[in-house]
């Protein structure tokens, strides 16, 4: 940590302006956002030295070849091979650091491919709309496990209603065989939370609380845990 006493939260993101929302709710969560762009050129482990906890934030699709894949035909990617040069690494070295972290839409999808799972390349009902320049969420219903890490969290486990703004998607069996699944779309039974058992604080959701207004305050909590965790590991 820096003369800052704040805890430095790594934000993996594509551009800053697309950092904001997220940048803001850590610094509610009374931590230090330090943006990790495409043209981040610091070692990951240097990266992961540098920072208390890391947010992975959502974004363009993740290149198939991550997960032993060629793109399918037919399914229109954004891809941004850049960032994957530099986010999924980075990701890799926080985890062998045991930093904590949070993953967001494709930060969930990023840490699941990490892990040695896949993804499934196109899903329909779930990408919104867009309307100008902002993307408009969709919204449906999932399932919290009770006793999960997530339900720990936002303070039960249960059903709840969530945004949604993504193409791709885990299933059950492109889950990474060391993660735990701790939530469920009830409309197809896609995840939407992923956990680690064998990490301090690893924690990711496939939905946006950081588009507030959309989902139930309680989500807030995901920011203040991962700050709060980061914070005592800086000062560990």
């Amino acid at each position: 940590m820096t003369d800052d006493s704040r805890p430095i939260i790594g934000v993996t993101i594509n551009n800053t302006d697309y950092a904001k929302e997220y940048a803001a709710a850590i610094e509610r969560s009374g931590g230090r956002p330090w943006l990790i762009l495409p043209s981040h050129n610091l070692s990951p482990r240097d990266t992961a030295a540098r920072m208390d906890g890391l947010l992975v934030c959502g974004g363009e699709d993740i290149h198939p070849r991550w997960y032993r894949q060629e793109p399918r035909p037919g399914v229109e990617l954004m891809l941004n091979e850049a960032r994957d040069d530099v986010e999924l690494p980075v990701l890799e070295a926080a985890l062998e650091a045991d930093l904590p972290m949070l993953g967001i839409c494709r930060g969930m999808q990023a840490l699941n491919v990490v892990m040695g799972g896949e993804l499934v390349q196109h899903v329909e009902h779930h990408s919104g709309t867009t309307d100008g320049e902002n993307h408009v969420s969709d919204y449906h219903r999932i399932f919290i496990t009770p006793g999960s890490l997530l339900a720990s969290v936002v303070g039960s486990g249960g059903f709840v209603r969530v945004n949604s703004i993504h193409h791709q998607a885990v299933g059950e069996a492109q889950k990474a065989p060391g993660l735990l699944a701790s939530a469920y779309s009830m409309e197809d039974g896609y995840v939407e939370a992923l956990e680690s058992p064998d990490h301090g604080w690893v924690l990711a959701v496939q939905f946006h609380p950081e588009r507030r207004g959309e989902i139930p305050p309680h989500f807030d909590r995901l920011f203040d845990r991962l700050v709060a965790h980061s914070a005592e590991h800086a000062g560990g």
